[in-house]
């Protein structure tokens, strides 16, 4: 087991140099204007122009190493974009946004909110998805398995940012209410104000992740409960309760693990569109705003920070399945 986590651990930096080269190449590459022709607005000049491109050190090479037509045709750079870049996410520093901001101060701000929301929304998805998707397949072909399977359907179906809006409206219109959006309340400060904040944003993504797992918790254990184990259980006189609980239920834990750990770092990306319909301050929002802007120094340092989040999330995935699995042996 060592092995192997040793093993992925350095295959991790070789991809994440990769994705640091493409997400910094893709984001210069892309068609509009640059972030000094952004920030200079209209009526800009040329002095402004190129004061700005100084400023943000986009009159830089890209690379530290580019090539010449001269011998030895090789150039190296002592300032470049990417090394001042990847040295400063190194550090620690992260630099500055395009508000002349620390990144690192901004992203400590706003990583618990992030953070605290994710968590919620992966318990509702897992309380919600997984004993429904039980039910659903040990009551099979019943009203039960109907309704579950219908309302899994339509969770898969709506979109979370129409079911957003529709959490802030209807309240509004048929009880007079709506969560807190002005700013963001800590939950140390205010658990029931934080709770009132961040449970509605938590279960509009919940919505989806649980519908998806409550669909593969059914078909996995449909498929389990087919083993001849199970059937050798049941010819044994277990009760029922028995042979889920301890039998089948955590052999087909495993594909349920598996999208569980994606979804973690996959509602990233739906974060970022609920967190800006109710008004979040999280990473979210910050994320979908330098976008916009196209802050190259924030983007680049979250998309790769998402991709630590994934690589990490997919390790300790299939780290799991030795406990869940025990004939499953890493080398």
């Amino acid at each position: 087991m060592r092995t192997f986590i040793i093993r992925r651990l350095l295959q991790s930096v070789v991809i994440l140099f990769v994705l640091s080269v493409a997400v910094f190449l893709l984001l210069r590459v892309a068609p509009g204007a640059s972030p000094a022709e952004i920030k200079c607005g209209l009526g800009c000049t040329t002095e402004r122009l190129e004061a700005l491109e100084e400023e943000l050190g986009l009159n830089n090479p890209y690379f530290p190493v580019s090539l010449t037509t001269d011998i030895p045709f090789i150039q190296f750079n002592s300032e470049s974009q990417y090394w001042t870049w990847i040295t400063e996410v190194l550090s620690g520093s992260l630099g500055l946004d395009w508000n002349g901001l620390p990144v690192r101060d901004e992203l400590q701000r706003r990583i618990p909110t992030t953070i605290e929301l994710l968590i919620m929304t992966t318990l509702a998805a897992a309380v919600v998805g997984i004993p429904f998707g039980i039910i659903s397949a040990v009551m099979r072909n019943s009203p039960a398995d109907y309704g579950a399977r219908f309302s899994a359907v339509l969770g898969l179906a709506v979109p979370n940012f129409w079911l957003g809006v529709l959490v802030l409206l209807l309240p509004q219109l048929w009880w007079d209410y709506a969560p807190p959006l002005t700013h963001t309340i800590a939950f140390f400060d205010d658990p029931w104000g934080n709770l009132k904040q961040l449970g509605p944003p938590a279960l509009v993504l919940a919505a989806v992740e649980a519908a998806g797992i409550m669909r593969l918790t059914r078909s996995s254990m449909l498929e389990v409960m087919r083993q001849d184990y199970i059937r050798t259980a049941r010819s044994k006189g277990l009760r029922e309760q028995m042979i889920i609980s301890r039998h089948a239920l955590k052999n087909s834990m495993i594909p349920v693990v598996t999208v569980l750990g994606l979804q973690i770092a996959g509602l990233f990306a739906g974060s970022v569109i609920v967190e800006t319909i109710f008004n979040l301050n999280g990473v979210g929002s910050y994320f979908l705003g330098a976008l916009i802007r196209k802050d190259y120094q924030v983007v680049q340092t979250l998309t790769l920070y998402v991709g630590v989040v994934v690589i990490l999330m997919n390790l300790a995935v299939d780290v799991s399945y030795a406990w869940l699995d025990p004939r499953i042996r890493y080398s």
